[in-house]
């Protein structure tokens, strides 16, 4: 067998060298529409970035890749959005050897496991990225919400105030954060506690490029704290950024209302597209989803690097 060479792509060669692998596109950004699933780097127009961006080589011949994203101020990526390959052994020592670490996602069809084709795709990238040392796995709904699917109406049972004070944010923040059934919520709170996963969310929030004063928190008529809702731009995409209702409240249903509410302002700032996730295993949160009328566009898979 040839050696291996590993190496990050450059300007010259970014794009031609990154498609030379032959992959049929069933998983993974391939499955986006236009612009979204194709690479492209910065300085011809698209969001990647060379140095962010590895193959592995056998014989003169790509036979993986791997590339992340970040947005453009950031000085590391965010996330692992490419990985392809056509031998195993090659992928998982690319994995191994890139130093950048951020969480890999791999995004399915919502039908990818009736389909046995998609089913081993969809395997094989993550037992490679597992063998490579990704670890906790988090399958997640994504919902794409147009005109068409119907605006739904605002139960009115809450009262939603802006609040200008990060610190009263982060308050509420930690509140929901006890006891989440959001994955990557609970890996931060078993990390470092409740503080560091609503720090985390907090400077994610920030990060968007969005109005902080999108940002509302709930309460009932009678004036007792329920959670907060923070609709966002992210990647240029209105998006429900957080949804999270404080333990005492928690059962009522108030999920779907801060849905709602984060939906009805979205449109009200000119949202004609508007995403959204959730883990499958929040089922309550599913459930909001549903109720609301975002429809299922695909799944996604998230890990956690080594």
């Amino acid at each position: 067998m040839m050696s291996l060479v590993i190496r990050a792509l450059v300007e010259d060669d970014a794009r031609s060298l990154f498609f030379s692998l032959t992959d049929p596109g069933l998983v993974g950004r391939a499955i986006l529409d236009p612009p979204m699933n194709t690479y492209e780097t910065v300085a011809r127009g698209g969001e990647y970035r060379p140095e962010w961006s590895w193959v592995a080589v056998r014989d003169g011949q790509v036979v993986a890749r791997a590339a992340f994203w970040g947005g453009p101020d950031d000085e590391v990526p965010r996330v692992l959005e490419w990985f392809d390959f056509t031998d195993r052994t090659a992928a998982v020592e690319l994995l191994r050897t890139i130093p950048h670490r951020a969480d890999y996602e791999l995004l399915l069809p919502p039908d990818w496991r009736g389909d046995p084709t998609v089913r081993a795709a969809a395997r094989a990238r993550l037992d490679a990225a597992q063998e490579a040392g990704y670890h906790t796995p988090v399958e997640r709904y994504h919902y794409l919400w147009t005109p068409e699917c119907g605006l739904p109406e605002r139960p009115g049972r809450l009262t939603f105030r802006p609040e200008p004070d990060d610190a009263a944010v982060l308050a509420m923040l930690r509140r929901v954060h006890e006891d989440s059934l959001d994955g990557h919520t609970s890996r931060s709170v078993a990390t470092g506690g409740v503080a560091l996963a609503a720090q985390e969310e907090l400077d994610h929030l920030r990060w968007c490029a969005s109005p902080r004063d999108w940002w509302r928190l709930a309460y009932t008529s009678d004036g007792q704290p329920v959670g907060f809702h923070a609709p966002v731009i992210n990647q240029g995409m209105p998006v429900i950024g957080t949804i999270g209702v404080v333990p005492e409240q928690r059962g009522c249903g108030y999920g779907y209302d801060l849905l709602v509410e984060g939906t009805h302002q979205l449109v009200t700032e000119g949202a004609e597209r508007i995403a959204a996730s959730t883990d499958v295993e929040n089922r309550p949160m599913a459930a909001a989803f549903t109720r609301a009328g975002y429809p299922i566009l695909h799944h996604r898979h998230r890990l956690t690097p080594p």
